[in-house]
This record gives structure tokens, sequence and C-alpha cells, in this order.
């Protein structure tokens, strides 16, 4: 289950869409994996058909969503308990908390926030594993130093309490998958928050490098 907001959904990724998705199913197909993606947003989202295989479509991105409800935006939360119902996830890809940054949205407990998330679908899929990503860089280098940066390694520590106590929760690192390109701002994004499609390549690359292990062998 893709789980997010605009940058779950794809937004900047060249026609026909998919965001990240395009690219991790097809590493998955090249390395012989089975792969689907669900969750309630059924759009036409991504390619009709990928490597020969047909491409699934659904996800749970939605533009402009932050962590929780709040007075001026909605949040992932309320949505995950019928969609983890109705889906059965063994896999959760999380990246969430770049609209409450960047809108600035009681900053300070975004941390807090995400933590209760990860307790809400840990509660609700006890047996799946939890990705959560640090939210991508932003083209505004004095933000990403601070705001952007204070949220990430906040996540480190929200990830390591829960695996510690032994729930199937692990981190990845999308903001320094991208710093590690020093043109990143020209290279990888289409404007001040998303992903061009090479980000979106580089982030596929990156959640299926977190998940192989994971996935059966393809039929």
């Amino acid at each position: 289950m893709p789980l997010g907001d605009s940058i779950t959904d794809g937004v900047g990724s060249p026609a026909p869409g998919g965001g990240y998705r395009v690219q991790l199913f097809h590493d998955a197909v090249q390395a012989g994996k089975a792969l689907t993606f669900v969750g309630s947003a059924t759009d036409p989202n991504g390619p009709t058909t990928l490597d020969g295989k047909m491409f699934p479509r659904n996800h749970e991105g939605h533009p402009g969503y932050t962590i929780d409800d709040s007075a001026t935006t909605s949040g992932i939360s309320p949505l995950v308990d019928s969609s983890i119902a109705a889906n059965h996830p063994q896999i959760i890809l999380l990246m969430i908390g770049t609209n409450d940054v960047n809108r600035n949205i009681d900053v300070a407990n975004a941390p807090a926030r995400l933590g209760a998330l990860l307790d809400r679908m840990i509660k609700d899929a006890p047996n799946a594993l939890l990705v959560v990503a640090k939210i991508t860089p932003w083209m505004d280098d004095g933000a990403n130093a601070t705001v952007v940066q204070t949220y990430n390694n906040a996540i480190a520590g929200v990830v390591q309490t829960r695996a510690a106590s032994g729930k199937h929760v692990v981190a990845v690192d999308m903001f320094a998958a991208f710093t590690a390109n020093p043109n990143y701002q020209t290279a990888l994004m289409s404007d001040f928050l998303h992903p061009n499609g090479a980000g979106y390549v580089v982030m596929g690359d990156v959640w299926f490098a977190a998940i192989h292990s994971y996935l059966p062998a393809a039929p």
C-alpha cells in the first residue's frame, strides 16, 4: 500500500503518471518478484502495462493531505482503518509530513502525530511491514537545513522506538537519496516540493531496496 500525499499520488511525474510506483513495479518485475499495489484511489494513474505485465494503479496517495486532520487540511490518519481493513496490505510504504511542514501546521508536534499514525497502523495490521520514509528535500536549502531535516531527524527516533519493541517498522532515507546528487534541484525536482520523473525513479529504487527481500517470487 503506497500511503501518503501528492508525492505518493505521483504529482510531477510524466504522463501517464504513477510516480515512484512505476519504477518500483519495474524493479520488482526485473527481479522476478511478485508485487501489486492496493488502496482506495482508483483513478487512472500510471501506465496500463509495464514490462509486459498489467500495471496495478491502486494506491493511497492523497494530494494536499497532512498526517492528521487540521483546521485547514485533511489527514491520512482517518483513512487508514478502513483502507487496511479493505485491502489487507502486507507492506505499507509511508511518506507523509511534507504538507505539515510546508504549511507550518503545528510542526513541533508532527513527529508525535506520525507516531500515533504508526501505532494506529500497527494495531490495524500487526503483521504488515511498515516502511517509513524521511521526506524528500525542497528547492530551498535554508528550509532543508532547518525545518525539513528537523522533522526527518525525528522520524528516525519515532521508527526506532517502535522497532525496538518488536514492531515491524523500518525507515528509509529519501532525503539522502536525493541530496546524494549535488544537482538534485534541477535533475530530480519538477517544482518546489515534487520530484520529476528522474526523482521518482530514485524513490522507486529506494523503496525496492527496502522491501525486495520480503517479496515472493513471481509465479
